[in-house]
């Protein structure tokens, strides 16, 4: 396929949305939130259903292409291999998919289910905590990972056997033809997968920031506001671009395992210093209520009102658009690190592998957090209500050698932080540039501020909140292009390999 030539449309134009939106946040902060507040509501009264059916249908695609006869498709050239053993596959898959936000959600919103059941249970009790983990392990299972894999699969499938541009819009080559990034169209789709991405970072470097500033203030009594934020931002966002512009592989790799290294390093210690039982027996319990209620919660968004549709609207949804906003930036990883495996292959190691990580890192930290509270071991529920980033470090007040390892999560945020921050960097200024592998320098500069720059507008405008906002706004018109990308990648198939054609 003939490369198509270089244009700036869609660099231009997401520059000027996205210089727009900081501008505007920055000098009418007021009117900023009072804007995104009345979208946030919209978005959650209206279309809650939507996102729950969006979601439910990136989990059926990948699993059904997989049993199908495509399953044995490679992601690549028929005699392709893999780059990647699968233990450092899996392990890239981990850190670029949960990043911080793991980190963040671990102990605070099993707590804060526990204080607030969504289910009905009494505020506390052992059946409360039981659903706490329950709904823990339901929002950081399956769901996510199935979205990450419908843009991986359809990328990598046209990218690395059709040769087309590492761009959204080439996943549409089937109905807009081989130039689809050059159609109104494709830039459309193009543009919104740069806002898509921005959104959906700067909702993990603002998480990333509060618990930070959230670590500072437990370990050196330093204030939590946002001035210190600003300065963390600045630090940090200092320190992935410098990393993004210098060579993205020269750091990522290091970073990658640094990440890695030091999540085992936290869940093992704290596996043998908590309530070890507990622990073994949260991870077996929340499994099963994960399986028994799997179906019922996918589809459950309360049509007579209630609690519990208020509940959705600032956890599931929020969630699900969540993983919605990252799939254009974690697809696009993933894509690129599974070259040489089948789609069958793909699907099980994208599915199910990290799943199960995320939930044994629930059954640990939010396990030993729910342990203490319902004993009375010590009361964190207090601390998460007021400030949910500071769930992990109120924790770690009532372990053995705490301080330590609250100077050791306080030095991985900030990896999650530099690693999610380059990586997205990259992939921003590859959108940006046609697909090209290796974007201008100057380009990187500009995401990786603009990046930090979009994060601390929603930080001075209503914190935790308005990242919520960011990323259910921006996940609205990406789950169509989701939706629309499964069709093409389904009908590219067909065509391909019709009926009596050998797939190899």
């Amino acid at each position: 396929m003939a490369q198509p030539k270089k244009d700036n449309y869609v660099y231009i134009i997401s520059m000027i949305i996205m210089v727009g939106l900081v501008l505007i946040g920055l000098f009418a902060p007021d009117a900023f939130a009072s804007a995104t507040n009345a979208i946030f509501g919209f978005l959650s009264k209206y279309f809650g259903w939507w996102y729950m059916l969006a979601m439910n249908c990136f989990v059926i695609f990948p699993i059904v292409l997989a049993m199908s006869r495509f399953g044995k498709l490679k992601l690549g050239e028929a005699d392709s291999k893999p780059e990647f053993s699968n233990i450092a596959w899996f392990g890239m898959l981990f850190g670029a998919g949960m990043g911080v936000g793991l980190v963040f959600y671990g102990v605070g919103e099993p707590l804060y289910h526990l204080a607030t059941p969504p289910f009905g249970a009494v505020p506390g009790s052992p059946q409360a905590a039981e659903d706490a983990l329950r709904v823990s392990f339901f929002h950081w299972g399956l769901h996510p990972w199935a979205g990450y894999s419908v843009i991986a699969l359809c990328l990598a499938y046209f990218q690395f056997r059709k040769g087309a541009p590492g761009l959204m819009s080439s996943l549409f080559i089937p109905i807009l033809g081989d130039n689809a990034h050059r159609t109104i169209v494709g830039r459309t789709v193009d543009v919104f997968t740069i806002f898509a991405t921005v959104a959906g970072i700067a909702t993990s470097l603002g998480l990333a920031v509060l618990q930070i500033n959230s670590g500072l203030k437990y370990l050196f009594d330093l204030p939590q506001s946002v001035g210190i934020q600003l300065a963390i931002l600045v630090v940090l966002a200092l320190a992935y671009t410098l990393t993004a512009v210098s060579g993205i592989d020269k750091g990522i790799k290091f970073l990658g395992n640094l990440n890695l290294g030091l999540v085992c390093l936290l869940g093992v210690s704290l596996l043998l210093l908590g309530p070890t039982l507990v622990i073994f027996e949260s991870l077996v319990t929340g499994l099963g209520g994960y399986l028994s209620n799997f179906i019922s919660e996918s589809f459950n968004v309360a049509p007579y009102g209630g609690s519990y549709k208020d509940w959705l609207g600032g956890w599931t949804i929020y969630y699900w658009a969540w993983w919605i906003a990252w799939a254009p930036f974690v697809g696009s990883f993933i894509a690129r690190i599974s070259r040489g495996r089948s789609i069958r292959q793909f699907v099980t190691g994208v599915l199910m592998v990290p799943a199960l990580g995320s939930f044994t890192w629930f059954a640990i930290f939010g396990g030993t957090g729910l342990n203490m509270q319902v004993t009375g071991l010590a009361d964190l529920a207090t601390a998460v209500n007021a400030d949910i980033s500071t769930g992990v470090f109120a924790m770690y007040q009532h372990i053995n050698f705490g301080s330590i390892m609250s100077a050791v999560m306080l030095l991985l945020i900030c990896t999650f932080f530099v690693t999610s921050g380059n990586s997205s960097t990259f992939v921003l200024s590859m959108y940006s540039t046609q697909g090209v592998l290796n974007p201008p320098k100057g380009r990187m500069a500009v995401w990786g501020t603009l990046q930090a720059a979009f994060a601390f507008v929603l930080l001075l405008t209503g914190g935790l909140k308005a990242l919520q906002i960011a990323s259910i706004t921006a996940a609205g018109p990406f789950s169509f292009i989701m939706l629309l990308a499964c069709f093409c990648l389904w009908r590219a198939l067909n065509k391909e390999f019709a009926p009596g054609i050998e797939i190899k």
